[in-house]
Formats: structure tokens, sequence, C-alpha cells
């Protein structure tokens, strides 16, 4: 259940040459990470502030478009420059939260606030849990159903339809069925490397006995 998540490489892909530019110029990751939150900011002052309806779609679209190209950049300039730290991964996974919570606070505008809160609050589970089985040794699960970018897509369609509480109530339900995925997956994939190490274990003890 990847989702939106599986176009990824190939958005990766379209970015390529802006990330060489980057990397030539030695732009900090971190100054992309920042410029992400700056667009989701910009995201929420565009709900805020426009009359919902296509004109706001069509900016709302374009500023997060710049917010997950961000997101994206940010990690492949870390790499490609030799700039990779584990205190970069806190400041990136740091600017995703902050750029989303950016995002709905222009939504408190068009919405009421406990269920702008309830997205908010759902939409930081799936990136908790994935987080949560890396550090307990496992890989990072990501996709969806509703990931980063299938939240990036509800917010274009509330700029562009006015339907505020129906897409955030959308939001929430679908971070949490997102969470309760990742969930499984995490469990099910510690599972089978606790099982398999057990067996690796065992084998070597038999064979020293």
């Amino acid at each position: 259940m990847n989702g939106l998540y599986s176009l990824k490489p190939w958005f990766a892909e379209q970015l390529a040459l802006i990330r060489r530019g980057l990397v030539e110029r030695g732009v900090r990751p971190a100054v992309l990470t920042w410029a992400g939150v700056g667009f989701g900011a910009g995201a929420g002052v565009a709900i805020a502030l426009i009359p919902l309806g296509p004109i706001a779609g069509i900016v709302v679209a374009v500023l997060l478009v710049a917010r997950l190209a961000c997101a994206n950049l940010d990690g492949g300039v870390a790499r490609d420059s030799g700039r990779s730290t584990r205190f970069g991964f806190v400041v990136n996974e740091l600017g995703d939260r902050l750029a989303e919570f950016a995002v709905l606070a222009g939504c408190l505008v068009v919405a009421p606030p406990h269920i702008v809160l309830a997205a908010a609050v759902a939409a930081t589970l799936p990136s908790w849990v994935a987080l949560a089985g890396a550090a307990a040794g496992g890989q990072r699960v990501q996709g969806g159903p509703i990931g980063k970018t299938e939240r990036c897509a509800l917010l274009v369609v509330l700029a562009a339809t006015g339907a505020a509480v129906p897409m955030l109530l959308l939001m929430a339900a679908g971070s949490l069925a997102t969470a309760v995925v990742r969930l499984v997956r995490v469990a099910r994939a510690l599972s089978e490397t606790d099982e398999a190490s057990a067996e690796s274990k065992y084998a070597a003890a038999g064979a020293l006995s």
C-alpha cells in the first residue's frame, strides 16, 4: 500500500538537475529543509486568505509541490554532497512536521479548531510509528494509504473545493488507518527478524555443543 509514495523515484529523477546544481553551489541541506517549512507556511496562508476555489487550489498545489520537492531534495543533497549526519535526520523530521503543521494552521480559518487539531495530531502518527520501528532496529516503513503525499493532495482538494471539514476528517481517519497499517508491518518485520536471530543463535549453539 505505497500509494503516491511509489512516485518518489520518478519525482527524484525530475529533480536530478536541480539537485546537482544545488550540490555544485554548496547549498546546505538544512536550507532546503527550512525552505520546505516556508512553502508549507505559504500554503497555510493561501488557505486562510484566498477564497477557497480553483485559484486557491492552484496556489496551494504549487506551494505544496515545492514543499515536497524540498523534502526530497534535502536528503538527496545531503547524500550527494557527503553532508549526511544523524542530526540532519532529526532536522529533516522536524522540518516535515513543522511544514505540515504550518499548512494546517491556515485551516483554522476555514474549519472548526477541534477538527483541525484532530487532523494535525492524527497526521503525526504514521511518522511516529515508522520512527519507532526504525529505532527498534527495523527498516523505516513508508507509504499509505494516507501518507505525506496523500495528505498534501487532500489539502489541495480542500483549497480547491472548500470542503474543509470532510477533507480534514478524511485526513484524520486516513492517517489513523495508515498508522495501524504501518504498525502491523513493523510488528511483522521485527518478529521475522527476532525469529531469524533466535534460529541463528540456536544453530550456533548446536554447532558448539
